[in-house]
């Protein structure tokens, strides 16, 4: 199942290649076994949510604050996307890094928590899947705004056609962004 893995310069991000098989009926995966030997795959989630994107459209920096922080493992289903990821955990030595990652139906990308999570699909009804580690609470979500913070952002879509929702358009920056004192 597993090809590959890659660690990035936030600890714990890591992105896990899948085997598929393909043949004239059209291509099987095996995407998810917990039996795995993988820490990632060890993990009790308890939620999986599943969005579907037009071409452009930018959804987060969204993570839960506290007690509620996720862990992710996140996986398109169809289509591609830049994932952007910032580290918002005080402790960390990436503390308030962020990478671009782009994901495609081959990949899974796992997220520990104290992280902001969003991304941009880039193909025309794209569909992200991801699983957590624990369950969405309204009264503890929260994020920043990407575009209104000091952040080098090189999509290959121009900013003023990117699609972002009101309440994300709100967000503040990240420098007036919740951060994780201890995790």
């Amino acid at each position: 199942m597993i090809l590959d893995t890659e660690n990035f310069e936030i600890l714990g991000v890591k992105l896990f290649s899948i085997k598929s098989y393909s043949d004239n009926r059209g291509i099987f995966s095996e995407v998810y076994l917990s039996k795995l030997n993988y820490p990632e795959f060890k993990i009790e989630y308890v939620q999986e949510n599943e969005s579907v994107s037009n071409y452009g459209v930018f959804r987060g920096m969204h993570f839960q604050k506290g007690n509620h922080s996720q862990s992710k493992l996140i996986r398109v289903v169809k289509g591609k996307i830049i994932d952007v990821v910032c580290d918002l955990r005080k402790s960390s030595p990436s503390f308030k890094k962020n990478i671009f990652i782009e994901l495609n139906p081959n990949q899974l990308l796992f997220l520990p928590k104290g992280l902001a999570h969003g991304f941009l699909s880039i193909e025309e009804d794209t569909i992200l899947s991801y699983k957590c580690d624990n369950f969405y609470n309204k009264d503890f979500e929260s994020g920043f705004n990407l575009f209104k913070s000091k952040i080098d952002i090189d999509f290959p879509i121009k900013k003023n056609k990117i699609i972002i929702s009101e309440k994300d358009n709100l967000l503040p920056k990240l420098d007036n962004s919740y951060i994780y004192e201890t995790l």
